[in-house]
This record gives C-alpha cells, structure tokens and sequence, in this order.
C-alpha cells in the first residue's frame, strides 16, 4: 500500500491525487494538519535523502523562518523542525515498498508505481 504525505489544499497535492485516481492505485492519504509528522518518519527521510532534498526551500513557510534558523539548518535540526512545521516538507511524499519519493512527476510516477 502506498501512503501519500500532505496537505489536502496544496495544488501539487491534487495533481498527484488525480494522477493516482486515474491510474487505479490505492493509497492511503496522511494529512500533516491533522496528523502531523513523528520524528521517526522525519529522521527516515532526512537520513535517507538530506535535509536539503526534504525541506521545500521554494515555499511560504521556509520563507517565514527566522534566518539562524535557515543558516543553521542540518540534517538534526531539520528533523525538529520538520516535526514542528510539517508543511516545510516538499510535497507530496509518497512511501511504498520501502521506497520514498519526493514531489510530483507524472513521468516518475508512471516509471515508479506502473
């Protein structure tokens, strides 16, 4: 079973929603908003594929943090502040078989998932 990471609002969000209907997968939906993020999950991910890959640096969010913060983020600190504020995290997440992978891109998921 696949699970989908997100936020139900965002436009990429959709798109990958509409993609995964379309293609006749199941997944499952994880909303950070009502369910947050556990630190196990984020310290998976950011081991697995870097703060840098994880954090979405294009959005509203990393945008509004404070800028030690932002000039002193690692790998550790990310975690935390992923757990804090999960909508930092590039979307959507999709975990399945073992496998994470980050955003939306009907070529990669066609490749991946069909």
């Amino acid at each position: 079973m696949i699970t989908v990471f997100g936020i139900k609002n965002c436009d990429t969000m959709k798109k990958a929603f509409r993609w995964l209907s379309d293609n006749n997968i199941e997944y499952r939906f994880h909303d950070f908003k009502k369910e947050g993020l556990d630190d196990a999950t984020a310290n998976a991910w950011i081991s697995e594929l870097g703060w840098e890959n994880v954090i979405n640096k294009r959005g509203t969010t990393w945008r509004k943090l404070d800028e030690e913060i932002k000039n002193q983020m690692d790998n550790e600190r990310a975690v935390h502040t992923i757990v804090s504020q999960p909508s930092l995290v590039k979307r959507p997440v999709l975990v399945y078989s073992g496998n994470i992978h980050l955003g939306f891109n009907p070529e990669s998921y066609a490749q991946k998932l069909l």
